[in-house]
């Protein structure tokens, strides 16, 4: 399975998978069409599924389109989003599994953002290669997501869950927000050499106009504030000790940053 990176509006980011063996291919949440159909033609590739995290505009914008032109492709998305998924005809909850050429990926729950949003986890087939996290707007690289719908406890939940995939799990997600997201980590845990050296990194890649997408779970766990809420000196900073308060007033402060 390959997978192809696309950017779309202002810093959305759509991932074409490609099986080059049946010439099919899938996308996850296609913010617009444009994009998708100019790479499914490049790729000479026929459109099977639509995998969507949850119903935002920005993930779903290009749903009706595709389906114009590939009828028979299947749309996938959250249970709970029954409704507001232009064309969804696979409603997932938490341990089901898709599959995608020769891949299986796990359904993970995880609201907060929104109260239907999922993840697609593809485990690794090799144990050396990476697994594959298409997260949405759950995890970025650096930060995570607001909570419109859902609460500090369901976030807490949520990203517990994909903490606790492997470190070389790559991380997916939908928007180039990491420059920024550093930046703010920086203000509440800038003793973090980690979060330095990747702060610096990153500010090289964007000078070059490079992606930071993909990132790998095992960086976020060490630089991620939103992942790091019982680590006592994120916890000294809001001046809690409870995780779930933790959060809640990190995530508080980077609203307003």
């Amino acid at each position: 399975m390959q997978i192809h990176r696309l950017s779309a509006l202002a810093d959305n980011y759509i991932f074409v998978l490609h099986d080059p063996n049946s010439q099919t291919a899938a996308v996850v949440d296609p913010a617009e069409a444009e994009p998708v159909l100019r790479c499914l033609n490049n790729l000479n590739a026929r459109l099977v599924a639509i995998f969507n995290t949850h119903h935002h505009g920005d993930h779903v914008g290009g749903n009706t389109e595709l389906l114009r032109t590939f009828p028979e492709a299947i749309v996938y998305g959250g249970a709970a989003d029954r409704g507001r998924i232009p064309g969804q005809q696979v409603f997932l909850q938490e341990g089901d599994r898709v599959t995608f050429a020769d891949r299986s990926a796990e359904v993970l729950d995880v609201p907060g953002h929104t109260k239907a949003h999922i993840a697609y986890y593809f485990a690794p087939v090799l144990p050396h290669e990476p697994g594959e996290l298409f997260c949405g707007d759950t995890l970025f690289a650096g930060g995570c997501g607001r909570l419109f719908e859902g609460t500090p406890t369901q976030m807490v939940n949520s990203l517990s869950k994909i903490r606790s995939l492997p470190d070389h799990t790559r991380v997916w997600c939908a928007h180039e927000y990491t420059q920024k997201n550093l930046q703010f980590a920086l203000t509440v845990d800038e003793q973090n050499r980690d979060l330095q050296q990747r702060m610096a990194e990153v500010d090289a890649m964007r000078r070059r106009s490079e992606s930071t997408v993909p990132s790998v779970l095992g960086e976020e766990k060490r630089t991620n504030p939103f992942l790091r809420w019982d680590q006592p000196v994120l916890q000294a900073k809001v001046k809690s000790q409870d995780p779930i308060q933790t959060f809640a007033r990190l995530r508080g402060m980077k609203d307003q940053f």
